[in-house]
């Protein structure tokens, strides 16, 4: 392994770390930076050494120094998955702006996609901050990609917008918000790509969840970890998708 690898994975767990802390507190309307770290548990505060991404849980065997509470496997889970799409995308991307930007699309919908599983909302600060933070670094890439970006954000928007009143609520405004961050970094054609997979996915997980009993026609199912796996699908094989499916069906472009 070399050593820029071993950089971006320690950059990406730590990413992934202060994603933790954006989970548990934006649901709850706490301050992500103005409160050092705390056990769930006894809520002692947490030392530096015991917050070391991956390493600190596997010597704390996933307890608490203090009380032994359990800690929650979420931890190591979105430390790793953050990790390793940091390292997918520089090794695909290399060193420069669109890396930078995928890094920042990918820490939004992991962090938009664990709260919509456990509270079943998408916060808007999340997206707010992943638009200021990537405006800029898209407009670094080119203007075109900046001009798709615009235009893919607006796009899909639209589209969610439509579709959620056409359903009547069976789309939440957190999806339709998440939808068009995807937009503004993949660019149109690469959010068409996305919602295509997040929707044929989640049509598929519900007609599994619905035959096993899981879930009742009425029950609400989380939308964001389709759009999020459909976005991450989308970044690296949007491309190919689109010619593979233009190739296929004797459209020349």
């Amino acid at each position: 392994m070399y050593w820029a690898d071993i950089f971006v994975l320690i950059l990406g767990a730590c990413i992934g770390s202060f994603l933790n802390v954006c989970i548990y507190r934006i649901p709850r309307r706490e301050s992500v930076a103005g409160k050092p770290s705390h056990c769930r548990s006894c809520g002692r505060r947490i030392k530096a050494r015991d917050l070391v991404p991956v390493l600190s849980f596997l010597l704390l065997r996933g307890r608490c120094r203090h009380c032994g509470g359990k800690i929650s496997l979420q931890y190591p889970l979105v430390e790793l998955c953050t990790a390793a799409l940091f390292l997918a995308a520089y090794r695909y991307w290399g060193w420069q702006w669109q890396t930078v930007s995928m890094w920042i699309f990918f820490a939004v919908l992991v962090t938009a996609a664990v709260i919509d599983l456990q509270h079943t909302i998408i916060p808007g600060e999340i997206l707010v901050a992943g638009c200021a933070l990537g405006l800029p670094v898209i407009f670094f890439i080119s203007l075109s990609k900046l001009t798709g970006g615009i235009l893919g954000f607006f796009a899909a928007g639209l589209l969610l917008l439509v579709i959620a009143l056409v359903s009547k609520g069976g789309m939440g405004g957190g999806d339709i918000k998440l939808g068009a961050v995807m937009g503004l970094f993949l660019g149109w054609q690469g959010v068409i790509v996305a919602l295509f997979i997040a929707f044929l996915v989640s049509g598929l997980a519900a007609i599994v969840l619905l035959a096993t009993g899981r879930k009742g026609r009425k029950d609400a199912v989380p939308f964001g970890p389709y759009l999020a796996l459909g976005g991450i699908t989308a970044a690296f094989y949007a491309d190919w998708i689109i010619n593979w499916y233009l190739r296929i069906s004797g459209i020349s472009i």
